[in-house]
């Protein structure tokens, strides 16, 4: 039975573009696989903790091969524990609008206390970083409120720092197999605003075979 995680970056709950594209996708997965274990991790919901000074003397601990004392082990459990829902599932389906150009500081912060030495990637001096979530396939839905196109006033390439963050983050910790799709324009009116969000809804739905589970 495939489980699937959506992550949830966005806090506007129902008006959210890219909420609406990722369940949209989420429930034509269902369908398809009415087997499916969905998860929803809203980051607007949890309390996700500090990474205060007993985490970061965990990290450090961990990297140079020191024994943990009770609270670092402690701090260092709460992320294992908030990360293992990443590790638990076989599709990952991220909803993220676009914040000054970047990301919302409440999945930075998720990414920051998850993104951590044997939780989601291994070191070897040898070898180098090797993540640890290999095997899985992800979605990332973006949500933008002004053109991106590369003829507009705000060109991807110089102003996007939102879809190659996250994509080069998921690639450091394992996944290679990512799609993604992305719903801008969404301050242009409401008609332009329903039809970028249709527009995105097929472009989602048209990735379910590629992003199907193995037979």
């Amino acid at each position: 039975m495939p489980r699937l995680l959506h992550l949830v970056a966005s806090p506007r709950s129902q008006r959210s573009a890219s909420t609406e594209v990722a369940v949209h996708f989420i429930e034509r997965w269902r369908a398809r696989h009415p087997g499916t274990e969905v998860r929803t991790l809203d980051l607007w919901q949890c309390q996700l903790p500090e990474f205060g000074q007993e985490a970061m003397d965990a990290k450090y601990a961990g990297l140079s091969g020191t024994p943990l004392t009770p609270a670092q082990e402690q701090a260092w459990t709460i992320l294992r524990e908030l990360a293992a829902c990443l590790h638990q599932a076989d599709v990952l389906v991220l909803s993220v609008p676009l914040w000054n150009f970047g990301i919302p500081y409440k999945l930075k912060h998720f990414i920051d206390l998850v993104s951590q030495k044997d939780i989601l990637f291994s070191f070897d001096p040898q070898r180098g970083f090797a993540g640890l979530l290999r095997g899985k396939r992800a979605l990332a839905v973006y949500a933008r409120g002004l053109d991106y196109g590369a003829a507009s006033f705000t060109p991807a390439g110089r102003f996007d720092l939102q879809k190659p963050y996250v994509e080069a983050w998921l690639r450091f910790v394992g996944v290679e197999d990512i799609h993604s799709v992305i719903v801008e324009k969404t301050i242009y009116g409401p008609d332009e605003d329903r039809q970028s969000r249709e527009r995105a809804k097929a472009q989602a739905e048209a990735l379910l075979d590629a992003m199907a589970p193995a037979p």
